[in-house]
This record gives C-alpha cells, sequence and structure tokens, in this order.
C-alpha cells in the first residue's frame, strides 16, 4: 500500500511539473509576443466544457457529467522569413493517461501499462515548415492529417454542438495527427495537400467506432513498418465559405503491435465537405465513405488479443459510411436590421438543427453479424450564444435513434461553453 500511495503522489508532482512549465511557457510567450509585433514568438489556443444529461434506454443508469473536454496551447516561432517552427499541445478531460510498453524479451512477450500522468497530454503538432511560394511549401514532423471538416474547423465556433459532429468523430480519428512530410500551397482559390505518414494499427479498430481508435496512441513509440498516403484539395469561393474533397490511403496489418497477420489491411477514405458562412447564415456539411481490407479476416485475429492490450475486439464492418448537415442563423441580425444600428456587431445568437447519419457497420464480409446497433442517426436542435467572436455558450438536445428494433432511444440534453485566444 505504501509502495502504491507512493507512486501516486510521483505521479502528481509530474503531473503538476507538466503543467507549470507549460502555463509558465505560454505566459513568457505571451508577454515576449506583446513587447513588441515584430517578435518571432506567437501563441493562440482554445478550450472546451461541457455538462451532459443523459436518458438513454438501452443504458438507464448512465449517470449525467461535466467534462473538461480539452484544452490547448499551440505556440509558433518564426525562425526567419523561410522557416517557422510550429506546436501544439493538448489537454484532455483534465489529464489522464497512461502508456504502454511491449517487451518481447521479457515479461513472456506481454504487454505492459503504466500510468504516468493524472491527465492525458498530447502532442498534436510539433513540425517545421518551410515556406518557399504561395504553390509551393514544406511542412517535416508531426502534422494534422487533413481528412474531413474537423482536420480543418475544430475550434468551438467551428460546430453548433458541445461535441464536435458526431458522423465525423465515430468513424476516424479526431483530431488526427501522425508524423510524416507534407506538400501544400494554393493556387489562387484552390488549397491543396499532399502528405506522407505513419499509418493506422488494425488492432485498435472496433464496431462501434470503425477504425477511429486505430490512432497509434498507445505505445511510447509508434510502428512505422507501412506509410499512409493522405491529400485535400479545396476550393474557396468566398473567405467565408469553401468546398473540398480529401482522402486517405494506407495498410494497416504491418503496424500492429506484433507481426500477427500474413495479409494486407488497406483503409481507404474519401470525404467531401464544406462550409458556408456569411452574414446571419451558417451552413455546413461532410459525407465520409470508407473501406477496410479484409476485415472479416481481421476480426478473427483481433478476437484473440491480450486483454493487457486495452482493445475492443469487436468484429470489423468492411465498410463504413457517415455524413451530417448543419444550419443556423443568427436571430440578433433581424433585430440589427430593423433598428438600423450596429450596436453590439460582435454578440450572435445562432440557433441551429444538425442530423447526423453514420453506419460503422455499413457492409460486413462472411459470417461477421451486421449489428443494427451500430447505425445511428440524431436530430440535434439548439443555440449558440457568441457574447465576444472568441467565446460561446453553447445549448443543444440530441435525439440519437439506433437501427435496433427495441432500446433505441438515446436523448441527450448539453450545456457547454468554449473560447480561444
Amino acid at each position: 500500500m505504501s509502495l502504491n500511495i507512493n507512486f501516486v503522489k510521483r505521479v502528481s508532482m509530474k503531473k503538476q511539473l507538466v503543467l507549470l512549465i507549460t502555463w509558465g511557457m505560454s505566459i513568457l510567450l505571451i508577454s515576449v509576443s506583446a513587447a513588441a509585433e515584430s517578435n518571432p514568438f506567437s501563441v493562440s489556443g482554445y478550450g472546451v466544457i461541457h455538462y451532459s444529461h443523459f436518458d438513454w434506454e438501452l443504458d438507464p443508469g448512465r449517470r449525467a457529467a461535466i467534462d473538461v473536454e480539452r484544452f490547448v496551447i499551440a505556440p509558433k516561432y518564426r525562425i526567419n522569413d523561410t522557416i517557422r517552427l510550429e506546436s501544439e499541445l493538448e489537454f484532455e478531460h483534465g489529464g489522464t493517461g497512461s502508456t504502454m510498453e511491449f517487451d518481447k524479451f521479457e515479461e513472456f512477450g506481454e504487454f505492459e501499462m503504466e500510468i504516468e500522468k493524472g491527465g492525458e497530454v498530447i502532442v498534436e503538432k510539433l513540425a517545421a515548415v518551410f515556406s518557399f511560394q504561395p504553390a509551393f511549401n514544406l511542412r517535416v514532423g508531426h502534422i494534422i492529417v487533413p481528412v474531413g471538416l474537423i482536420a480543418k474547423r475544430h475550434r468551438p465556433q467551428h460546430y453548433f454542438t458541445t461535441t464536435r459532429p458526431e458522423a465525423e468523430t465515430h468513424l476516424i480519428p479526431t483530431i488526427w495527427h501522425e508524423t510524416g512530410v507534407e506538400v501544400f500551397g494554393s493556387l489562387g482559390a484552390l488549397n491543396y495537400q499532399a502528405q506522407v505518414v505513419n499509418g493506422l494499427d488494425s488492432t485498435g479498430f472496433s464496431s462501434r467506432h470503425w477504425i477511429a481508435r486505430g490512432h497509434q496512441l498507445r505505445f511510447e513509440t509508434v510502428n512505422a513498418e507501412a506509410p499512409a498516403f493522405v491529400g485535400r484539395l479545396d476550393y474557396a469561393f468566398h473567405e467565408n465559405a469553401t468546398v473540398g474533397i480529401s482522402g486517405y490511403y494506407g495498410d494497416t496489418a504491418a503496424n500492429r503491435p506484433k507481426p500477427d497477420v500474413d495479409f494486407d489491411a488497406y483503409v481507404g477514405i474519401v470525404s467531401l465537405h464544406g462550409f458556408y458562412e456569411i452574414n446571419a447564415v451558417k451552413v455546413r456539411g461532410l459525407f465520409l465513405w470508407g473501406t477496410l481490407e479484409n476485415a472479416n479476416r481481421l476480426s478473427k485475429v483481433n478476437r484473440t488479443l491480450s486483454n493487457n492490450l486495452n482493445v475492443k475486439r469487436t468484429p470489423i464492418g468492411s465498410s463504413a459510411l457517415g455524413y451530417y448537415i448543419e444550419a443556423g442563423y443568427d436571430i440578433l441580425s433581424l433585430f440589427r436590421r430593423s433598428n438600423n444600428t450596429a450596436e453590439h456587431p460582435n454578440v450572435i445568437l445562432d440557433v441551429f438543427a444538425r442530423y447526423d447519419y453514420y453506419d460503422t457497420m455499413a457492409s460486413v464480409e462472411g459470417i461477421i453479424f451486421d449489428n443494427p446497433r451500430w447505425e445511428r442517426n440524431a436530430w440535434t436542435f439548439g443555440i449558440n450564444y457568441h457574447v465576444h467572436p472568441k467565446m460561446v455558450f453553447k445549448s443543444h438536445y440530441s435525439l440519437r435513434r439506433l437501427a435496433a428494433e427495441d432500446k433505441n432511444r438515446e436523448n441527450t440534453f448539453a450545456l457547454g461553453f468554449g473560447f480561444q485566444y
């Protein structure tokens, strides 16, 4: 017992030290940046806190919850006119986390988990950017994978609900970040990105979240036996209106913790996305479809994985489908027009509605059962009160329905606020 107490104390001290150093660095960067406009240091970030109350037929005992969902600090440093350094550090859920190690020479080749910090602290970005010309630039390091809409628009002002759109977050990792090389640029209104990054790990795939938990976060190092290829094209027909397409393709079998499969498991994803935010109207939407090679064989192997790996070990769909559309209108703009005044132009009250549909087992292979529970659709209604362009208070009510015949109702009421700086 004394060893456990001492261990917890060491963990707590380590967490406090990390937080103290991070806050100290942020305050220093802000102070230095404010001292001179030409200073190469800058810092930005955002945060989200929300409350949820659940009325779920399949889980009637589910308790209301408050979540310090995330706090993000993003320092940057400009070395010269060509080179800059980018970083992004995220604290999730107030900070809980663990690391996992695999030692094939000791512990009989088992997985070992160690609690190292009281919260999940994630480096989402750590990269060097080389700016040559508008049409051609280079980014090297740990970078954001630009698949879907959330990859580009993940701050609380970029979506209506207290949490990010579920039709996207249940299918792919968010925010998705990997290590690799990116070429990017713009040709007039057309922006492009092309990446080669480390791939996913198929041991984390599941019925409920398809490939979303294949993101390699469980181990101290990431397997990079098979790379993945990512591309994105966006056409901005207005400063606040864009449509685009993005895609991902890579083998997920070679990056498993153990070489326990002798077949390929390529994942292919394509996403169509767009947003329109002009005057009082805001409309956003996404369509995402993906396939998984040899999903049946992969499901059989995953059933035999070690309990210590902390994965679901459930059947995997050979394809997944999701889409959503949300629309909102600033009702305060009606009063501003009628009064013919520009008083409080930054105060916005958006009333919105959103429809989500997603099926993480849109198709299956072999003897895998297509569980109707994982075909879901939801209507969500709510308001967003922007007291300032950098702060928003949110409320919504969501009515989710499962394709199952009984116990298929999941209703959620949520309150929250978000900010950016």
